[in-house]
């Protein structure tokens, strides 16, 4: 097997939730869905890494059912045709998601080399990622599982550690594993910095999909069984292919460094000199971000008097900082964080009080996704909510009936077509129409630019569980 012979398939590992960058980052939609640094989203970013057709095959994602849309919709906007997603129904962490992309790239090519990488990281360089890539093909197409480890430049405590020892005499800038350190205290950090032997595990993977499988086999034969049978009674829905999740369950939640790469003696790494981050809290953002002559970055709607060393964000009201030093300021229409830069590594156990309490901010967003668009709630009442929504160019929503509500579409720019049982109505800007309880409705945007109406809904129950869909384009029936 030769290199022009095979190209790699890249793999896009979506599954992350990224609660230690909330409020920004929630369950329903992580911060690989969002663009944090440059206009283009981290999924985004890491597509267009491998949109290379000369050097890579066609493109697979592993991602969580709930962002489906989101990220056939974000792929169809970097350029990727036709990717397959795989969709897992809850995350189960990277051993099961690899596994899985394994064992359907050999169905088609049991030569297959696949680069796996987590989407919600950072790569400055595509050019030097590529170069590193190519280093490491030559130890993966001899049989290695090939890592890729950065230079570290600073104690960090977030993130795994290899120990590289000699280098292959088969593949040139590629060096055996001699071992992992697991996220380190702070003293072990230091002397790990202290040797030239030690990289940042950047999570980042390099396999030939055969011996993968077999070492799956020998390592954990638990894993690989369940991801098989998850395949087996796995559905097509549109462009996706939805795993079955009883079989799903019963797979266990490990990584793949603690699952195969720990204890097989087949991995390698590549001493790689791109930029990267795992941008696993608000300081690794600061710390890439433009910053003014007091160290501050600011972003959105910002004002500040007298502070320095600050990350500030608004993601809708003003924020404005006087006389601080060193904070974490983040706001969004329904939260404000406020955290000292050196605690941003705990805003997860945050999230965790917040998900035990049963507070809705802790997973979702003001703004809600679906494939159509989205909607985003304004204000609630007693028997009332009103709603902003959104919807796509030549987009509909599913045809559908309510039991315990009425609604009222006012259009504030773009053109509707609103279906109303047996009428078919066009409203343009400034129009509305009154969709009365238990009427046959669904509201189609036929123009070119987003739909945007405000919604006001009447009733004794308003939740959004009492939707009754008859017909709908992306199979909610």
């Amino acid at each position: 097997m030769t290199q022009r012979q095979h190209r790699i398939i890249p793999v896009l590992l979506s599954g992350g939730t990224g609660s230690r960058l909330w409020p920004l980052s929630r369950e329903t939609y992580p911060k690989q869905l969002l663009s944090l640094l440059g206009e283009k989203t981290l999924l985004q970013q890491t597509a267009l890494r491998v949109n290379d057709p000369a050097m890579f095959g066609g493109m697979m994602v592993v991602a969580n059912a709930e962002h489906r849309f989101a990220v056939a919709e974000q792929l169809r906007g970097a350029g990727v045709i036709n990717p397959t997603i795989v969709l897992e129904p809850f995350g189960q962490n990277t051993a099961p998601a690899v596994a899985l992309a394994a064992l359907v790239a050999h169905e088609s090519d049991p030569d297959a080399i696949i680069l796996a990488m987590p989407v919600d990281h950072w790569v400055g360089d595509a050019a030097a990622f590529r170069k590193a890539v190519n280093v490491g093909m030559t130890a993966a197409q001899a049989g290695q599982f090939v890592l890729f480890g950065l230079r570290p430049t600073s104690p960090a405590t977030g993130f795994g550690y290899i120990r590289a020892s000699n280098e292959l005499a088969a593949a040139p800038g590629v060096h055996q594993v001699a071992g992992f350190v697991e996220k380190p205290d702070l003293p072990t950090a230091e002397r790990l910095l202290a040797t030239s032997d030690h990289l940042w595990n950047s999570g980042i993977f390099l396999l030939p999909v055969r011996l993968l499988i077999e070492e799956l086999s020998r390592l954990a034969p638990d894993i690989l069984a369940a991801c098989r049978a998850a395949l087996a009674g796995a559905t097509r829905d549109l462009d996706f292919l939805r795993l079955d999740e009883a079989a799903f369950r019963a797979c266990p939640s490990v990584s793949l460094d603690y699952a195969v790469m720990e204890k097989t003696d087949s991995a390698a790494v590549v001493p790689a000199d791109f930029n990267w981050s795992d941008i696993g809290s608000w300081s690794a953002l600061w710390e890439m971000g433009n910053k003014d002559s007091s160290g501050n970055v600011a972003i959105g709607d910002v004002v500040m008097e007298d502070a320095s060393g600050c990350y500030v964000r608004g993601e809708g009201p003003l924020v404005a900082a006087l006389g601080v030093d060193d904070l974490i300021i983040t706001a969004t229409p329904d939260v404000v964080l406020v955290a000292s830069k050196d605690r941003d590594q705990d805003v997860a156990k945050l999230v965790g009080r917040l998900k035990a309490s049963g507070h809705r901010s802790a997973t979702q967003t003001q703004s809600v996704h679906r494939p159509w668009g989205y909607y985003q709630s304004i204000h609630a009442g007693d028997r009332f909510q009103v709603k902003r929504i959104t919807v796509n160019p030549g987009a509909k929503l599913s045809l559908q009936k309510h039991f315990h509500r009425a609604e009222h579409w006012v259009v504030v720019n773009g053109t509707a077509i609103v279906t109303r049982d047996d009428e078919e109505i066009l409203l343009r800007e400034n129009e509305s129409v009154f969709v009365p309880l238990g009427c046959m409705h669904r509201l189609e945007n036929p123009g070119k630019v987003p739909l945007n109406l405000i919604e006001v809904q009447s009733g004794p129950y308003l939740g959004e569980d009492d939707i009754v869909r008859v017909e709908d384009i992306y199979h909610r029936v």
